[in-house]
């Protein structure tokens, strides 16, 4: 366990990597080198390191999958594996290039989770008293109900014109892909433009951009999404609570609602239906349903 104590080490000291990060080294690490004494038969040292195959990797990562362990912990184990090896070649030239082609599992792409119909309710209240400038207030309030209201991507709000501070009932939004979909907005969210509009200091028409920054110019993500930080740090909400998330409640709240998921899959611009499936995370189970209700033959 030499090899194994020099690595940590190396880490801890060197790197300076978190206690908790150090210690899933060790277990990962360790249960490695308990797979590889009993698959070598020996102790595993700098040659046993030096000739390892990658199929006696894939051997050890497929008896841990079939111990129980999901995508995501295989993933993590395999790189522990490749940062050991990279310590190896750096401190005692021991080189291995079978390694570096070995790939893990695709991870899953995670959708954020939707926050509660209460606290994106609260999200809006808090924004409209937690900033001192009112016009800022007002556009926070106004830009969050536009992605929680309309579905609207943070980009997609950000890039609205000034023209259309007369809140039209509805939008032409140009999303992912140039792909256009109309939207329409509700009554609270029109009002929460005119309400910005009306406070906004800096010019609004076709050539402008809806949403400005303190300074004046063109409001950038980075400063929405801190905004967002500040509110759920207020209102003691999770780190999921994101801008994207109030887009991902307004699906899964209307659906929780009754609306049909065509209708959602078209308010949110997917080009495929099981997109939206999966965005807005209904279950295969509840989509047979809901197709089974629907289809004249059901």
């Amino acid at each position: 366990m030499a090899l194994l104590d020099g690595f940590l080490d190396y880490i801890q000291r060197e790197q300076r990597l978190a206690d908790n990060t150090v210690e899933a080294y060790r277990s990962d690490l360790a249960e490695f080198f308990g797979f590889l004494r009993g698959h070598l038969e020996a102790e595993p040292g700098m040659r046993a390191f030096s000739e390892l195959q990658a199929r006696d990797i894939r051997a050890f990562l497929a008896q841990r999958r079939r111990d129980g362990l999901a995508d995501a912990s295989i993933a993590r184990l395999l790189s522990s594996i490749k940062s050991f090896y990279r310590w190896l070649d750096r401190a005692h030239g021991v080189e291995n290039p079978e390694i570096a082609f070995l790939t893990g599992p695709k991870r899953g792409q995670r959708l954020p989770r939707p926050v509660s119909e209460t606290a994106a309710k609260d999200m809006l209240d808090q924004a409209e008293i937690i900033q001192e400038e009112p016009w800022i207030a007002a556009r926070d309030v106004a830009a969050l109900s536009l992605m929680y209201g309309a579905g609207l991507r943070i980009s997609e709000t950000l890039d609205l014109a000034g023209d259309i501070k007369t809140a039209p009932p509805r939008l032409r939004i140009k999303g992912k892909g140039g792909k256009v979909r109309i939207v329409p907005i509700i009554p609270a969210v029109q009002q929460a433009i005119k309400e910005y509009a009306a406070l906004c200091p800096y010019a609004l028409n076709p050539r402008t951009p809806l949403f400005y920054g303190a300074r004046g110019k063109r409001l950038q993500a980075p400063i929405l999404r801190k905004q967002v930080q500040i509110l759920r740090g207020a209102l003691g909400l999770t780190e999921t609570a994101t801008p994207h998330a109030l887009r991902h409640s307004f699906a899964t709240h209307l659906l929780a609602h009754g609306a049909d998921l065509r209708a959602i899959q078209t308010l949110l611009g997917h080009a495929s239906l099981s997109t939206t499936q999966v965005y807005t995370g209904v279950e295969a189970g509840h989509l047979r349903k809901v197709h089974a209700s629907a289809h004249p033959r059901g």
